[in-house]
């Protein structure tokens, strides 16, 4: 019988949750597998979502602390008459974006290492201290080295806002990391973690050619919980909490394993309070990405159906963040399909993972997207939900009408951001989904034009908000019905709504707002 335990809350240390009995997911047979199969490795995952816990289990084998390990899948293979010597750095925390903290940082932590260690090292440049810690450490041991870096592009990251110090960290790095090069025969076995994947040419170069596990479909869940982990692990949890809501809020996260995975942070928090909240995303989004997106005008509504390859996917450098690749690392998008493009070389489209996600960025951009007053005397409007619920258009009309006579005419003259094409729909679509709307992109082609898909208690609700130069005559809800959206949802919902939004541009605001049963 399941009983309760200690929840893991906060720990990233091994040794301390099987020392205090907290649940654990054994993740020990991915370090098996890659021990076996390998010697350099690395790993992109989003923040929070476990890899500092696999980085010091790895540390904890590597050093060969045998009974932490007792009753887990990597015990019995394990040879635990061989211990390695560990040298891990670590740029969880830190003021990177001075620029004369890395240096110290990493100097700090490769004298604590030797001191642990019980060796001398020499020399002032990080490099060559490294270099010579591990050389020291392989000939005292007689066993080669294993080095871990967690977060490994920290450094680079906490500074995108002022793109010389991030050039100059990811510089200091790339010497950094290309000891695990030139040291190579000190070396056992590398483990790099981190958000992103930083273009190979610009710091990848230096590395030891680590095998990238990322998009691995045997590794898919080296990080993260599955549903078997949630209904087995933590079964004594689950009693009192709605299991499709968990699943609506928190799962979703796919790199093209069989299982889409939940962020353990949820989960644990979940668990804590007994409520449903977006712990993740309040935990620290950052302001880069919102000022990326709205930067280079990305189309709001476009985000959920975003299509990227392989390299684009890993594209990420400082002065050029591909917004697929940005939301993609950092955890906001997942793969929602994998297709075939040409040469049957791989294409992915992209979505929002979850329920947290989806409604806690698009209440980010739209407060973005509006001026502040505007946000605060619209917020995310329960009564929208209602009005729908209602059968209530007119009551919809009013409010959509009352969100953007909230955008002062100052407001569009003075930001460049009001003044791109798909402007109007963007600010709609994130409206939409920051009430908490289901929302769907049907058809996110030509600027300026937004056709959603709401569902509610059964209801579809489709939208189509044009932008028009002249008088509105109907074309929106014209256009809902020549394409036959309503088709395909008539045998799947109770009742489906076309609504046509027109909105001019001279007036800034909704010129007509027509709606219809299909």
């Amino acid at each position: 019988m399941n009983r309760k335990r200690k929840l893991p809350l906060g720990i990233q240390t091994f040794r301390k949750i099987r020392e205090q009995g907290c649940y654990y997911v054994d993740k020990t047979a991915y370090a098996r597998r890659l021990v076996e199969e390998g010697d350099h490795y690395f790993l992109s995952r989003p923040r929070r979502f476990g890899k500092s816990l696999f980085v010091d289990t790895l540390k904890e084998l590597f050093e060969g602390n045998e009974s932490l390990f007792r009753g887990l899948a990597v015990h019995d293979g394990w040879d635990w008459s061989v211990r390695r010597p560990v040298v891990r750095l670590d740029f969880g925390s830190g003021d990177f974006g001075d620029p004369a903290h890395l240096p110290r940082a990493v100097l700090a932590q490769l004298d604590a290492a030797a001191e642990d260690a019980g060796v001398a090292v020499r020399y002032d440049v990080a490099s060559l201290r490294l270099q010579d810690l591990l050389k020291t450490l392989h000939r005292r041991a007689g066993q080669r080295v294993v080095v871990l870096v967690d977060e490994y592009d920290r450094p680079i990251l906490d500074a995108l806002k002022t793109p010389e110090v991030a050039e100059a960290n990811r510089d200091y790095l790339r010497g950094l990391y290309s000891v695990t090069k030139t040291s190579d025969a000190h070396i056992a076995f590398s483990f790099l973690t981190g958000v992103s994947k930083l273009a190979k040419v610009s710091l990848f170069s230096g590395l030891n050619n680590p095998t990238d596990l990322t998009l691995d479909p045997a590794c898919a869940a080296i990080c993260g919980y599955t549903e078997a982990d949630l209904d087995t692990v933590f079964a004594a949890e689950l009693p009192g909490l709605d299991r499709d809501r968990i699943r609506e809020w928190y799962n979703g996260y796919n790199w093209l394993g069989p299982d889409r995975l939940y962020n353990p942070f949820d989960v644990l928090q979940l668990f804590r309070s007994r409520r449903f909240r977006p712990y993740w995303f309040e935990t620290g989004t950052p302001a880069f990405l919102i000022d990326t997106l709205i930067r280079q005008r990305v189309s709001i509504p476009s985000l959920d159906g975003l299509r990227g390859d392989d390299d684009l996917l890993s594209k990420f450098d400082v002065r050029d963040a591909a917004p697929e690749a940005l939301l993609f690392q950092t955890g906001y998008l997942t793969i929602r399909e994998e297709e075939t493009g040409l040469l049957g070389a791989p294409l992915y489209r992209l979505g929002y993972p979850n329920h947290e996600v989806r409604w806690s960025l698009n209440k980010s951009l739209l407060a973005a997207l509006t001026p502040p007053d505007c946000a605060r005397r619209h917020p995310a409007d329960p009564r929208l939900t209602e009005r729908l619920r209602a059968g209530d258009f007119d009551g919809v009309e009013a409010l959509v009408r009352g969100l953007f006579a909230g955008i002062p005419f100052e407001w569009h003259t003075r930001n460049e951001i009001a003044r791109y094409e798909g402007y109007y729909a963007s600010v709609f679509y994130a409206w939409l989904a920051a009430v908490g709307l289901d929302v769907t992109v049907e058809d996110s082609g030509a600027a300026g034009r937004a056709d959603l898909a709401v569902r509610l208690d059964g209801n579809v609700y489709l939208f189509e908000f044009k932008v028009v130069e002249q008088a509105p005559g109907g074309a929106a809800l014209a256009q809902l019905r020549a394409k036959g959206y309503a088709d395909k949802y008539r045998h799947r919902a109770r009742e489906v709504h076309l609504i046509g939004v027109e909105f001019s541009r001279q007036e800034r605001n909704v010129v007509a707002f027509e709606t219809e049963r299909a």
